[in-house]
């Protein structure tokens, strides 16, 4: 006969039944999604790498002509730097001869020229031909000597009259003295160089082109760069998967414990209703089997938990599989657009180096051209310092040409007072002679015993005129022969003038 115990079992029994069909049903439901939702993973998973290994193919292609285009920016940027480098020796050389040439130019400013070197001089200076400043001022007006050396010699005491009233003025003030810098074309020079450094402009303008072509090269490459996926895939496919398959297997064996409990459950109430009976420790604490599913059903809250928690974790999975997917085709679409950037930047490059090969042929052409007006500055500074050294050796010339001069007509000048004395003696003689044998000869005998001596005077040659040097001071004398002897010798002729210091 039942007890109120057994007749109060049921109820408790079948809401535990249903509790646990309930947890088995959630149970199923998560793993069935679980299960699902793997699935879908799976083949998300193969998507993404099929994705990536496309991607990794084209970003390691688009890596090479990245390569290649760096090498192509790099040659561009050292054949620019070879042009630079020639024009940086250029300007270097021509840094040093503009200097040379104006150091030549200033120390013939600092050498004098005697007003009579140029004023009575005619014809054009090789260099150019500078007014004369004769054609403001009264001429000279010195009436020239006789040719006979003993009138220039009485006129000049030894020295021609060569000097005008300006010049003896001009002698008092050396500053006011003409300087040899005064005989160079200097309006030539600025001329020649001011269209060095017009063509030197225009090799600028030229190396200007191709300056920003490295710079843009670069910057091109760089974005590209930059804009490559990640070495390293957005999501680790593989540890994805192996978690999902990880907590899948978990929820499985969870649901399998809920099917046992859920067995168990409708086995103790089959046994309840039929007839067999569970006594007031089974069901309020002991050791049975019914207190051990009781203790089971107070735990599907927490399996269910557990499970929930588990689909969680598969469903974040497949979600990061998705975005993993949807990444990498954007970086597939991105990638379409580099290639289109990649095929640009190779007609940029054909244009950029077919540009520099003409900025390269431009840039020799007018650097031969700037060389050879390299060669004129230099050939007038060998000029100028020949025509500075040629003038110290005129000096010196002439004053070896006076002193000849003087010597000469020291020499006429003896020569003329001999035959004067000589002339005279002989006067004597024939007036003696005459006076004691005259007499006693015939009127028309030796008609010309009573000529008188021939008297004599020595001329120039015919045609030629009494040479007139110019006077040279001399400190000027000094400094030519110093002059002189830092070059490496001394004039031609030059020894044996004397030059007192």
């Amino acid at each position: 006969m039942s007890s109120p115990t057994d007749r109060g079992e049921q109820p408790y029994l079948i809401s535990l039944v249903l509790q646990s069909r309930k947890a088995l049903q959630q149970g199923e439901a998560l793993c069935s999604r679980a299960n699902a939702t793997s699935t879908s993973s799976a083949k998300e998973a193969t998507d993404v790498l099929a994705l990536n290994a496309k991607i990794q193919w084209i970003t390691n292609a688009v890596i090479e002509q990245l390569k290649l285009a760096a090498a192509v920016a790099k040659l561009i940027e050292e054949r620019r730097a070879k042009l630079e480098k020639q024009t940086q020796a250029w300007d270097a050389s021509r840094s040093r001869n503009t200097d040379m040439l104006d150091a030549i130019l200033e120390s013939l400013g600092t050498h004098v020229v005697p007003p009579d070197f140029h004023e009575n001089a005619s014809g054009s200076s090789i260099f150019f031909d500078p007014p004369s400043e004769c054609e403001t001022e009264e001429p000279h007006n010195v009436t020239a000597p006789d040719h006979s050396p003993a009138l220039t010699i009485r006129y000049s005491n030894g020295n021609a009259v060569s000097t005008s009233t300006k010049a003896r003025k001009l002698e008092e003030d050396k500053s006011r003295w003409k300087t040899l810098r005064d005989f160079v074309d200097e309006r030539a020079i600025e001329d020649a160089l001011e269209t060095v450094e017009s063509e030197r402009n225009r090799l600028e303008d030229s190396l200007a082109v191709t300056t920003s072509y490295t710079a843009t090269l670069q910057d091109t490459l760089r974005a590209i760069r930059e804009a490559l996926p990640p070495d390293k895939p957005a999501v680790d496919v593989r540890k994805i998967l192996s978690t999902q398959e990880h907590w899948t297997t978990e929820m499985a064996h969870q649901l399998e414990s809920l099917a046992v409990h859920f067995e168990k459950m409708e086995d103790a109430l089959k046994d309840s209703e039929a007839g067999e009976t569970f006594s007031e420790g089974d069901i309020h604490g002991g050791s049975g089997a019914l207190q051990e599913m009781m203790r089971d059903a107070e735990e599907l809250p927490v399996i269910l938990a557990e499970l929930e928690d588990a689909w969680i974790v598969v469903e974040q999975g497949h979600e990061e599989l998705l975005s993993a997917k949807r990444i990498s085709q954007q970086y597939l679409q991105k990638h379409r657009s580099t290639l289109e950037d990649l095929e640009e930047l190779g007609d940029i490059m054909d244009h950029m180096l077919q540009r520099q090969d003409e900025i390269e042929a431009d840039c020799n052409s007018r650097l031969d051209g700037l060389n050879q007006n390299l060669v004129v500055i230099e050939d007038l500074i060998r000029q100028f310092n020949a025509y500075q050294l040629s003038y110290s050796k005129l000096l010196l010339e002439i004053a070896r040409r006076r002193q000849y001069k003087e010597r000469a007509e020291n020499f006429v000048r003896g020569l003329m007072v001999q035959l004067e004395a000589m002339s005279e003696e002989e006067r004597v003689v024939r007036e003696s002679f005459n006076v004691e044998h005259g007499a006693h000869l015939p009127s028309d005998l030796c008609l010309y015993i009573e000529n008188p001596p021939t008297r004599w005077q020595v001329t120039p040659f015919d045609g030629d005129t009494v040479e007139s040097l110019p006077d040279v001071d001399n400190d000027l004398l000094v400094e030519a022969k110093d002059a002189i002897a830092r070059e490496g010798g001394p004039a031609p002729g030059s020894e044996s003038l004397s030059v007192s210091k």
